[in-house]
């Protein structure tokens, strides 16, 4: 389920959140609705594509990836995870879980 927030004025910003509430993906400040649910859609359409993921690792040793877009934009970024199987559950959680996903605008 994506979840489309009003951060104030025209800003908006939507997470992606897994059966179990848990959010999987973040996106960035988008400056008007419209913006953020054609990022919503560039997430459903580019979820399935293992190649749109880039996967890093933090200063800190945890892991966390990116969703880009067919431009190289990032459209999505991850949590941090402990460790690196951990964050290819998350990948493969936003693989299952976007394409289909619902929106609800809160």
């Amino acid at each position: 389920m994506f979840e489309l927030k009003n951060k104030g004025g025209s800003d908006y910003h939507f997470t992606l959140k897994a059966k179990n509430g848990q959010v999987i993906l973040s996106s960035e400040t988008y400056t008007s609705k419209s913006a953020a649910e054609n990022g919503i859609a560039s997430i459903k359409k580019n979820a399935t594509e293992d190649a749109r993921y880039e996967r890093k690792t933090a200063k800190n040793g945890k892991f966390f990836f990116n969703l880009k877009a067919g431009n190289g934009q990032v459209i999505g970024s991850s949590q941090m995870y402990a460790s690196e199987s951990g964050m290819e559950n998350g990948i493969n959680s936003v693989k299952e879980n976007a394409p289909g996903a619902d929106t609800k605008e809160e």
